[in-house]
């Protein structure tokens, strides 16, 4: 006898536990069959489970059950990434906060040996987290990007790319971290709107005494580096400025004015002050014209060398006052305007980031590129939704080198070597580049390696044949490669997804995966972007401790909308879990039936007709539930068993087939109890892709083996009965009716009503509810109708509805006050325009949409459309009520 309630926190573990140690989750279980491969986008080895893993992982989970259900020979591929910044920040945070020297004094090997044990100790922690959400990986597959494996197809790419010319290095400007003092990608930046200002200088023109050009900038210490000033060719104020010098001040030297494009004539004075060391638009201006690029700052943003003296050694925001300061004392500071502004910030660090020009290496990533584009406008891979394409097309049509270096110790070491005069060797290892440096030297010299390491991109781009096993040509890697779907965010299309299409492309000649699932974004309830901040962040740990993983789950795979955010709420939640308990409930009624033994029912032996459109609805719902999640539209998959479910089986079949079980005839009884058993089996098999904890555990009431490797049930076309169909949905349609119109017109809960049929349509009637053992009864009690009249017309106050071929009198004079309902109507009604007028208030203040958040705007926009609906609503029921009178 089951429990009277489910106990997640109790029965999860403990399921999970069953499943891993069962081989379950493991590849290879069918070797015959189809493989299905997903890997998983590897979480940083530093992190926590967010809302955005949860969704990520819940969605793959779904697919690779679903897939193991039909059969197919499944790998979830897991593992984590080394995350190189984030990593390295853990552990000096961690011996700042012991009392331990510092990374630099400790020195490379000694820092890194506590970097691995703090992995072995700590970095399990998110593997862990996802565990608890239910997700199948394949574990005993678990890789690490920094592991043995991984590590060597990480240097073998880099040689051969190199060897191939498509790594290089390169003095370019990259994203500067100061504080952390390496490069950083794009993904790593965090634009903040800063209120800050727009400086504009005077800078005079060299030989025409008293003659300036005004330029405008947010950064005026970057003017100690400038090296032209560009305006538009065919802006006529200063074509015949163009070729000419001006006098940098402060500096003593004089820079060129070029035309070129990208000067907006539109734009503050026209004239753009053009650092090509310090600014992503300067440097390509600065390649177009030839111009000297002068860096100005060092690794930490200080001033240096290359500035005059009085500014040398200066942090850079104290060299931005100095700057103005003395330009305003030359009389150069035409004006100061507030400015707002996105300020790049290090997501890290919190440091302001700097365009800063250094060495690096490189990827050609133009080159790669394009294979990579062919494929997707081919559709060898195709992005779901599609729209998406277009975004992967715009990045790569436009890419530009892949900066692949990074100055940390983490990660992993370039695998290149310099000679006595800087001369490179790359190679697999040392000995390789020392083989090579004798015969360039034609005698042994000391090497030293190459301090940086690579990109974490760098490696997990590999990812999809990396894991399984490649350089090696494993049997995994020939079974598994190309793998099946990739469900990632729109965040890493160009940083991941791109970038595996490339190296999967260049290595293996094929595409890593045929599909690209890009899911939404998971915000707060009223749409706005989750932050610490905010102090909106929702811990999806701590919605499985409260509500169970089958409750996250079912919402974020019910509210997956291709294409559309996910606005989640506490209140969702609970709403699905509160599924669940229908689910357990109706389980423990069939028990408490007799109606869970399957055992030799076939339901296309039923005779009954409820019995008959069950059987034809598990099949649709069956067949709704497949499509839809072959097509990735998990929301319809979600919602289409929530409402078979929730709806047609709890409550109208079990409803419908309680005078079944309640009556003498056994043959009845048993076919009954026998679609109730056979139909409860398949919701349990449909629904556990989705919420596998609860479905596993009733499952195991009644079956020795485990439902997570129990079959997917198939159509069966033997069990549609139209006709069986067509009357059960006129019943439902005739109690729906009867209950929307009670509620409509605020019958009370309680009351039963009589209900009239026209003489001359009785037969009508009656041949709709001719099932008066089993239907009339149940019609009564769910509509609460206290009888049925035969009239030959209706009564003033009455409500006539439709049903099937006749027309059903619902007689409500007795039930309620006509003038007292207009009255509370009329009441709801000035109420809601009420708040419709404070609503006008707020939407027609410009003040206030202006400065509102755009998610409080749309919250008011959508509550004034509540209200005119609502009112639409209300005045429609006074003129029913008019009518009945």
């Amino acid at each position: 006898m089951l429990d009277k309630v489910f106990r997640p926190a109790e029965v999860e573990p403990e399921i999970y536990n069953d499943w891993e140690t069962s081989g379950a989750f493991a590849a290879g279980r069918r070797p015959d069959a189809k493989p299905y491969t997903i890997v998983i986008p590897p979480p940083n080895v530093t992190g926590s489970l967010h809302m955005g893993h949860a969704l990520n992982n819940t969605l793959q989970d779904v697919l690779v059950r679903f897939e193991r259900m039909r059969g197919r020979d499944v790998l979830w591929q897991p593992g984590t990434d080394h995350a190189g910044i984030a990593t390295q920040m853990v552990v000096e945070r961690q011996l700042a906060e012991q009392g331990n020297i510092g990374r630099q004094d400790m020195g490379r090997d000694e820092f890194l040996k506590r970097v691995w044990s703090w992995k072995e100790e700590s970095g399990g922690t998110i593997i862990n987290q996802l565990r608890r959400l239910g997700a199948s990986c394949d574990w005993s597959r678990e890789r690490f990007t920094m592991d043995e494996g991984l590590s060597e197809a990480v240097q073998k790419v880099f040689v051969d790319w190199y060897r191939a010319g498509l790594i290089y290095k390169d003095k370019r400007l990259v994203n500067w971290d100061p504080k952390l003092l390496t490069a950083i990608s794009d993904l790593e930046v965090e634009l903040r709107e800063i209120k800050g200002h727009l400086w504009h200088f005077r800078y005079p023109i060299a030989g025409e005494p008293g003659r300036f050009i005004v330029v405008a900038t947010t950064r005026p210490e970057t003017m100690l580096g400038d090296t032209a000033v560009a305006v538009h060719p065919d802006d006529e104020r200063y074509r015949d400025l163009i070729g000419k010098m001006v006098e940098l001040p402060l500096t003593g030297r004089q820079i060129p004015i070029v035309a070129d494009n990208y000067a907006d004539p539109e734009t503050g004075s026209g004239a753009v002050k053009i650092t090509p060391a310090h600014d992503f638009n300067d440097f390509e201006v600065g390649r177009r014209h030839a111009l000297p690029m002068i860096n100005i700052l060092d690794a930490s943003a200080h001033l240096n060398e290359n500035v005059p003296e009085a500014y040398r050694g200066m942090e850079r925001f104290k060299a931005r006052a100095r700057v103005i300061e003395d330009l305003d004392a030359l009389g150069l500071l035409e004006k100061i305007d507030d400015h707002l502004h996105s300020v790049p910030h290090g997501d890290r660090s919190g440091v302001v980031i700097e365009p800063w020009l250094t060495d690096q290496w490189y990827v050609d990533a133009a080159t790669l590129a394009k294979p990579a584009i062919e494929a997707v406008e081919r559709s060898q891979t195709v992005f779901v939704p599609r729209n998406w394409e277009k975004t992967y097309f715009e990045w790569l049509r436009n890419i530009q080198p892949w900066c692949i270096s990074r100055q940390l110790w983490w990660g992993h070491q370039i695998p290149a070597w310099y000679g006595p005069d800087n001369k490179v060797f790359v190679a697999l290892t040392e000995e390789e580049a020392a083989a090579e440096a004798r015969i360039h030297y034609g005698k042994d010299e000391t090497l030293t390696r190459d301090e940086d390491v690579l990109d974490t991109w760098f490696s997990s781009q590999l990812w999809p044949f990396s894991t399984l096993g490649w350089p090696e040509q494993t049997p995994e890697l020939k079974r598994h490669y190309q793998t099946d779907v990739l469900v990632t965010g729109f965040d890493i299309i160009f940083f991941w997804v791109a970038r595996m299409m490339m190296s999967g492309i260049y290595f293996m000649e094929e595409v890593p995966f045929h599909t690209v699932y890009i899911h939404a974004l998971v915000r707060d309830e009223k749409g706005q972007k989750m932050s610490k901040s905010k102090g909106n962040v929702i811990d999806p740990l701590q919605l499985i401790d409260e509500y169970g993983a089958d409750a996250l789950r079912f919402t974020l795979t019910a509210m997956a909308a291709q294409g559309r955010d996910i606005k989640l709420s506490k209140q969702r939640v609970e709403g699905y879990r509160n599924f669940g308990t229908k689910l357990w409930n109706a389980y423990r009624y069939c028990g408490l039936n007799d109606a869970l033994n399957t055992s030799g029912f076939d339901p296309a032996t039923s005779r009954q007709p409820v019995n008959r459109w069950l059987a034809g609805k598990v099949m649709a719902t069956t067949a709704t539930v497949t499509e839809a999640l072959e097509a990735y539209k998990f929301n319809e998959a979600a919602n289409a068993l929530y409402q078979f479910v929730w709806g047609d089986f709890c409550d109208w079949y079990l409803e419908f087939t309680k005078p079944l079980l309640g009556g003498g005839d056994e043959t009845v009884k048993a076919e009954t109890r026998g679609t109730t058993a056979w139909a409860m089996e398949q919701i349990l098999r449909l629904l556990h892709p989705f919420m596998p904890f609860i479905t596993e555990y009733l499952w195991r009431q009644t079956h020795d083996d485990l439902l997570i490797l129990a079959d997917w049930p198939l159509p069966r076309t033997d069990l549609a009965d139209a006709a069986s169909g067509r009357e059960i949905e006129a019943v439902i349609d005739l109690i729906t009716r009867v209950r929307t119109v009670r509620t409509e017109m605020n019958v009370p809960p309680g009351a039963k009503i009589a209900v009239a049929v026209q003489q001359s349509e009785t037969g009508a009637f009656a041949a709709l509810t001719d099932q008066s053992e089993v239907l009339q009864p149940v019609i009564t009690r769910l509509a609460r109708i206290d009888r049925v009249e035969t009239v030959e017309s209706f009564p003033r106050g009455t409500v006539q509805i439709p049903v099937g071929e006749a027309t059903l009198g619902l007689l409500l004079a007795d039930v309620i006050d006509f003038d007292a309902e207009k009255a509370r109507l009329r009441k709801e009604i000035e109420k809601a325009n009420k708040e419709m007028a404070s609503l006008d208030g707020r939407l027609n203040n410009p003040g206030f949409v202006a400065k509102a958040p755009e998610a409080v705007v749309e919250e008011q926009r959508e509550r004034r459309e509540e209200m005119v609906q609502l009112v639409a609503t209300l005045n429609e029921a006074i003129v029913r009520l008019d009518a009945l009178v």
